[in-house]
């Protein structure tokens, strides 16, 4: 068994609760922990992640705004479904962005960021998944862009990227077993990570958009 929860979530201490609930359910949802569709009831959530309800009924409204739950009157809050016909619009705007925030992040990361970027590129260099570990890996393509974005320094190019990287990789746990193999996919983040790290801007935008334009592609063959 490959270590694949080697890499912890990133910028998550000191957070109030009403933040780190956010976090876990918004993770919960994005890897279909819970199914689209699937009813929230905010007292069986506060006492699974160990909160208070009034912090986790704050973190569904956030997720509203995230268009990962919704509410409709007198029948209550569910996860969102998961809507094909999205993939198109979500990789028009990665694919102008994540070009960006990776040149940004290779001009703009400080040096410790660097050592992290690297520290990650390692260790995924260094993973043998099996198929049956296509969940776990998808857990480092979050991990990995999330800290390139962080590395860019622009907390609005953040938040967005942030949002539409999640509903994209919704849709990508949603086809997860239709797939042939994911490690492909995550193993393309070493060079784009090195890119970064080594202040290779015009590599490193390369390498996103790419990495955008192939999991586009990889979805589709399998619609």
């Amino acid at each position: 068994m490959s270590a694949l929860h080697a890499l912890p979530p990133a910028g998550d201490e000191g957070l109030s609760q009403a933040e780190a609930a956010y976090l876990q359910l918004r993770d919960k949802l994005i890897m279909l922990e819970i199914r689209p569709g699937e009813p929230i009831n905010d007292g069986q959530l506060a006492a699974e992640l160990g909160f208070g309800r009034t912090p986790v009924r704050e973190a569904i409204k956030r997720l509203e705004v995230d268009h990962l739950v919704v509410s409709y009157p007198r029948r209550g809050t569910f996860a969102t479904n998961v809507d094909f016909t999205e993939l198109a619009d979500v990789s028009e705007i990665r694919e102008l962005l994540e070009p960006r925030a990776a040149r940004r992040a290779a001009t703009r990361a400080t040096p410790s960021m660097r050592r992290e970027l690297i520290e990650v590129a390692k260790t995924i260099a260094e993973l043998d998944p099996s198929p049956a570990e296509s969940r776990d890996l998808m857990r480092y393509d979050l991990t990995v862009h999330r800290l390139i974005y962080r590395a860019a320094a622009n907390p609005h190019l953040e938040e967005t990227l942030i949002r539409y990287d999640n509903l994209a990789t919704r849709i990508w746990c949603l086809v997860l077993d239709k797939l042939p193999s994911v490690s492909g996919h995550i193993t393309e983040h070493v060079e784009l990570l090195k890119a970064v790290a080594e202040g290779d801007a015009d590599k490193a935008g390369e390498l996103a958009l790419h990495h955008v334009t192939s999991f586009e592609e990889s979805i589709r063959k399998v619609l």
